[in-house]
């Protein structure tokens, strides 16, 4: 094995976020993550930036506020880590909507999603962090199109009633009870889950490290 093939030493990934759908892609795609929870104010944040910034800039600068904020609590490691952030909102009829938080709201954004189609924008930020310093960082947004059903008034209050979209970005999910809801997407779909791999495959080349540096070890 030439020098310049010479296996990476291991990387740790923290995810920061308390999210169960990221969680979950993660350890389907053979990373198992730290997890450690932000506790950014996300609509405070938001209210900051300002009516007037895009919303791909406040999907990105949310993701990296978590990243950077969970980045501090690693201050007094010796590890080598790399912690990903990520904030998704849907972006339909001009409006921005993140978590509805109550039934009435999902109620309300369902009404204008059935039938309709939206942008689920996915902001990630990667930051490197060697014995508790951040030494680079990246960060980017994806972009999916979601084309929604129109679901039977029973149907809609079922699922609202299972309480599944009140917590997640636009009021549903790909790959839980909302999935029903989909009629079909255009982009990735581990975006639309919460966590997009292919960016953040890009986002880790970016701060100077490699899936197989997460995986524990490099193709021989």
């Amino acid at each position: 094995m030439r020098s310049s093939d010479a296996a990476p030493g291991p990387v740790r990934l923290v995810l920061a976020s308390a999210s169960p759908a990221r969680l979950s892609v993660l350890r389907g795609a053979g990373v198992e993550p730290i997890v450690r929870v932000s506790g950014v104010d996300e609509d405070a944040l938001t209210a900051a930036l300002g009516p007037s910034v895009s919303p791909e800039t406040v999907v990105t600068e949310l993701a990296r506020a978590k990243a950077a904020a969970v980045a501090e609590t690693f201050s007094d490691s010796s590890d080598d880590l790399v912690i990903v952030g990520c904030d998704s909102m849907l972006a339909i009829g001009g409006e921005l909507h993140g978590k509805p938080h109550s039934v009435e709201v999902a109620r309300t954004r369902w009404q204008s999603m059935a039938g309709n189609s939206g942008d689920l924008l996915t902001g990630h930020a990667v930051l490197r962090v060697t014995d508790g310093v951040v030494v680079a960082q990246a960060a980017a947004h994806s972009s999916t199109v979601v084309h929604f059903s129109t679901p039977s008034s029973v149907d809609l209050e079922a699922y609202l009633d299972s309480g599944e979209p009140l917590s997640v970005a636009g009021a549903f999910t790909l790959d839980g009870l909302g999935g029903w809801f989909v009629d079909r997407i255009e982009g990735d779909p581990s975006s639309v889950i919460g966590i997009g791999l292919p960016l953040v495959r890009t986002l880790l080349t970016r701060v100077g490290t490699s899936l197989a540096a997460l995986w524990g070890s490099a193709p021989s």
